[in-house]
């Protein structure tokens, strides 16, 4: 675990973009911006994360979803596949770390070890959380991080503003959002 890095989850893509929106308004770069989001409900399938119909969805969900929050961009928007969790969506650091692992082992995205929760613990997130994080992705939740090292902002702003607009971890109770 990073003490360096400050997550969430969310429920709602709304909550997230809100968040995001306040993050970037306090000053967080774009590059300290991690997002991991599992398909639009609505959206139907993405196909395989070799596709480029999946590159598309995978863009248009981050840029559609959390657009408000300038998240569109972001460089590193990447569809990935992993197993049990479907097709996701990432932005930031956490796709750009996430794409060279994928392609070194040749296999395509989707036989990153470990699924979603090891792709999150290299990331700097604890176990627990990772484990949490995961669950809640799988069921439409939205993953938002912050690397303090490059934030602009302390990693106590950043933790304060991820909670105040719905964010919840394994250790941190969702509380009344204010949107």
């Amino acid at each position: 675990m990073s003490d360096n890095i400050v997550s969430a989850v969310f429920d709602s893509h709304s909550e997230a973009e809100t968040a995001v929106r306040e993050l970037r308004q306090a000053g967080v770069r774009d590059s300290a911006l991690s997002i991991i989001a599992n398909r639009d409900s609505g959206s139907g399938e993405y196909g395989d994360a070799h596709t480029h119909e999946a590159k598309e969805k995978g863009e248009g969900l981050i840029k559609g979803a959390l657009a408000g929050g300038g998240v569109g961009a972001l460089l590193g928007i990447a569809a990935l596949a992993i197993p049990g969790v479907g097709p996701l969506a990432a932005a930031g650091a956490i796709a750009a770390s996430a794409v060279p692992e994928a392609a070194a082992i040749g296999a395509g995205a989707g036989a990153l070890a470990g699924g979603l929760s090891g792709l999150l613990k290299k990331h700097g997130v604890s176990d627990e959380d990772a484990t949490y994080y995961e669950s809640r992705i799988h069921d439409g939740g939205v993953f938002v991080s912050v690397d303090a090292r490059e934030a602009g902002i302390s990693a106590e702003t950043a933790r304060e503003i991820l909670y105040r607009y719905g964010g919840h971890s394994a250790t941190r109770s969702r509380t009344a959002s204010v949107i």
